[in-house]
């Protein structure tokens, strides 16, 4: 008996290594204040053959699929440098850095730190009902904005996202249950971009407008899940059409300053890598645009995080 469970041990542990081996793991040590170190192993994950309908000007740039007890529900990605800025259905802001080749292609992440997001009062928030942030946008001062539904609401931070949450201008329009405001992105003059999953766009200040005459309304059963600035002007958006196991789609297209919706610029459904995509990231290159695209696994071990790169030419 003891001589099997040696065995058994033995064996867990080079199954172990094994898989510790296939994969880059990151686990950092203690950091002050209310971040804590969370476990991200990153495997590369191909963009798969068929399935990826990429416009003229775009390639695959890379792709990851993420894995760790932190790392579910994540609802929205923004980056900072080759730092990753990411919410979660739970209330987490997690971050971790990106690893690039020496050809720019996205090849692994690490350093993953997370922290609960808090309300006015200081308190950790909960129940799910109550922290179930779906959108973030880093504003040109610093200001870190989250947008939450079931109680639909948009906070601020502060920059660097260190001081109490204060409430922000969000749409006056009734929103569903769970299908509120999922796209948020900075907008000129410190203002910031509202997408309404069903529909709608507004830019916000002390109150939100919408940027055109007619309404931003995505169409062939998609919905709007995310959103980031155009460093050429207006947004880069994120449709997802979602209804597994026959149909998970994802498509990316620009909306202009006065609301107008480009063709796509990516499309992607299986066999190509895609899953329940919500966050999008846009990052200046010298020849045009990186696109992240982040997928929400729900929390269900049928799913994947992933995180796919692409570059937009000028």
């Amino acid at each position: 008996m003891m001589r099997t469970a040696i065995r058994l041990v033995c064996a867990a542990a080079l199954i172990g290594a094994a898989a510790c081996a296939a994969v880059a793991t990151s686990l950092t040590g203690p950091v002050a204040g209310q971040d804590t170190p969370i476990r991200l192993e990153a495997r590369r994950v191909p963009l798969g053959i068929g399935g990826a309908t990429l416009a003229p000007g775009v390639t695959w740039a890379g792709g990851l699929v993420l894995r760790g007890p932190g790392l579910h529900g994540l609802s929205d990605l923004k980056m900072e440098g080759d730092r990753a800025w990411v919410v979660s259905d739970f209330g987490q802001l997690i971050r971790f850095t990106l690893r690039l080749d020496d050809r720019g292609r996205l090849t692994s992440a690490d350093g993953a730190l997370a922290r609960p997001l808090t309300g006015p009062d200081g308190s950790v928030l909960a129940p799910k009902a109550n922290a179930d942030s779906e959108g973030l946008a880093i504003l040109a001062d610093g200001r870190v904005l989250v947008a939450f539904e079931r109680d639909h609401r948009i906070w601020s931070y502060g920059r660097n996202a260190v001081d109490r949450p204060v409430a922000l201008a969000s749409p006056e329009t009734a929103f569903p249950d769970n299908a509120g405001m999922e796209g948020l992105a900075a907008a000129p003059d410190g203002g910031w971009l509202v997408l309404g999953e069903g529909g709608g766009a507004w830019v916000c200040h002390a109150r939100c407008v919408a940027p055109g005459t007619a309404p931003v309304m995505p169409a062939d059963g998609f919905r709007f899940t995310g959103a980031d600035v155009d460093p050429a002007g207006g947004w880069f958006v994120v449709e997802r059409y979602w209804s597994p196991p026959l149909t998970m789609a994802v498509r990316v297209r620009r909306l202009s300053a006065d609301g107008v919706l480009s063709p796509p610029l990516i499309q992607l459904r299986p066999p190509a890598s895609t899953d329940n995509f919500e966050g999008i990231a846009a990052v200046a290159t010298p020849t045009g645009t990186r696109l992240y695209l982040l997928s929400d696994d729900n929390d269900n071990p049928l799913q994947k995080t992933l995180l796919l790169a692409f570059d937009v030419s000028r």
